[in-house]
């Protein structure tokens, strides 16, 4: 007798998922292990001369303080990516939430929520992001706070889109029928298949917390002085442009190095969960 065997498809690991990661692993590396590699304290005035160029003992060069440039980038990561975290989580527990809600409630709780989503949601993030910084004041947990609101309304229609397509499925209403409650619906069905989507959901919008982190330091209105955050630094260096243009280069690569590794990491993530989305951007 001879048996008979049935190749199952594999997915293949995108090249952008590896690239990413690494780059990813780099960054959380850097972070993580800034307070015991930068080789001097990142707020510390008078390190050096000012406005050095990168060389041999200071690698990034000085700042308009003669802060060492390169323990500041370091230190920057470290409040660039807590603040991402912070925010993502935080918008995506509560928008997520807010879709469920939208997606198991009565018509008239659903379209009221819907409505107020799709208002918030025809507004830039960073747009809703400035306003609110500018109503609470300047800082690192207004600021926080600020960016995690500004990103519910994408994750609350991402959710209630995911919700709603899985609560047509057939199991659901059978599910419904023999009288399971919506509580213990979403618990139990929905969320574990729709966890995968809203994790890649929120590695893409993990690179919009960071660049709305920077801009609004840069603006002066996120984290203050003499925080290491990058827009604060490239916020503090643009004034010295023509003079010393390395205090805008580093921290401006440090978010490009960033952003591209959370987006190849996200969008590799969203071929390998859904590949039909492929070629549709």
């Amino acid at each position: 007798m001879i048996a008979a065997t049935v190749a199952r498809p594999s997915r293949k690991i995108p090249p952008g998922l590896w690239i990413g990661g690494v780059l990813l692993a780099l960054l959380v590396a850097a972070a993580l292990l800034a307070p015991w590699i930068s080789p001097y304290d990142p707020t510390k005035m008078g390190v050096g001369k000012r406005l050095l160029a990168p060389g041999t003992q200071y690698v990034f060069g000085t700042d308009e303080f003669g802060r060492d440039l390169f323990s500041r980038v370091l230190a920057g990561a470290r409040l660039s990516l807590g603040i991402g975290v912070v925010a993502v989580c935080t918008g995506l527990a509560l928008g997520g939430a807010i879709g469920l809600l939208a997606a198991f409630s009565g018509q008239f709780l659903r379209s009221a929520l819907l409505r107020v989503i799709d208002v918030l949601y025809s507004f830039p993030d960073t747009l809703i992001a400035l306003s609110l910084v500018a109503f609470l004041g300047p800082g690192i947990t207004n600021a926080t706070l600020a960016i995690a609101i500004s990103l519910i309304p994408f994750y609350a229609r991402v959710t209630y889109g995911l919700a709603a397509a899985e609560s047509a499925r057939p199991y659901i209403e059978a599910a419904k029928l023999a009288g399971i409650g919506h509580a213990r619906l979403v618990r139990v069905h929905v969320m574990p298949n729709i966890a995968q989507s809203l994790i890649v959901m929120g590695t893409l919008g993990f690179s919009s917390a960071i660049l709305s982190a920077a801009g609004l330091s840069f603006l002066g209105l996120g984290v203050q002085p003499p925080s290491p955050e990058w827009g604060a630094i490239l916020s503090s260096g643009r004034n010295y442009i023509s003079k010393a243009p390395w205090i805008l280069i580093f921290p401006g690569l440090a978010i490009v190095f960033a952003v591209m590794a959370l987006n190849l990491v996200g969008d590799s993530l969203r071929d390998l969960v859904d590949p039909r989305q492929k070629g549709r951007r």
